[in-house]
């Protein structure tokens, strides 16, 4: 399994012009193969005019599910590397779509090749990327009185508290490196003089 994965930092569009025609790059994050179609139908409502409207995306952080689309432009000539550019920047868990408004002037298929790639990685460098670091993810449980001390001892500590639940006890769940379990583990025992519980749950990117 992946350590960390790259993704693109925000959803957004940029534009480019290639010989009188439009290519307009949408890009956004996307969690599923289904949260990436949406996005796919989505840019096509906003351009029901538009010539093409070609799409790439990469789902999963080791880049299991793959898929590109020409969109009517010659095969392998949009889709593709689209797709290319994608995995070449080591992107995951995202979304392309270039819109294409054309401009009169055919730009041949290694033209073409180069439009739709290029659209890509200047949108990429227009809206930035992130990198998403593997944790796992734990509840440190203590009781009332300790809990508010406990939730700022976290966070001075620079710990990543996703979510603070209250019931009996109150449940602090965070994210650690898997490297830093066993010392995390110590330092509870530590701090709550061993009165809080601790309890590793499954993994998460952030």
């Amino acid at each position: 399994m992946q350590d960390e994965y790259r993704t693109v930092a925000r959803e957004g569009v940029h534009e480019t012009e290639i010989s009188r025609s439009r290519f307009l790059c949408a890009l956004a994050p996307a969690a599923t193969e289904e949260e990436a179609a949406a996005f796919v139908a989505r840019v096509r409502k906003e351009h029901p005019t538009a010539n093409h409207n070609c799409f790439a995306y990469v789902i999963g952080a080791d880049a299991s599910v793959q898929k590109a689309s020409d969109d009517g432009e010659p095969g392998g000539t949009a889709g593709v590397p689209m797709l290319q550019m994608l995995t070449r920047r080591e992107m995951r868990y995202v979304v392309a779509v270039v819109t294409r408004y054309f401009g009169g002037v055919k730009l041949g298929a290694g033209g073409l090749i180069r439009a739709y790639g290029g659209a890509v990685g200047e949108a990429l460098d227009a809206l930035g990327t992130v990198t998403r670091r593997r944790f796992r993810l734990a509840t440190v449980t203590v009781d009332h009185a300790r809990a508010g001390k406990m939730e700022n001892d976290l966070r001075a500590t620079g710990r990543a508290v996703r979510e603070v639940r209250y019931a009996e006890d109150v449940a602090i769940e965070i994210g650690l490196p898997d490297g830093d379990v066993e010392r995390f583990r110590a330092w509870l025992a530590d701090v709550s003089a061993g009165s809080a519980g601790f309890e590793l749950g499954g993994e998460a990117y952030g």
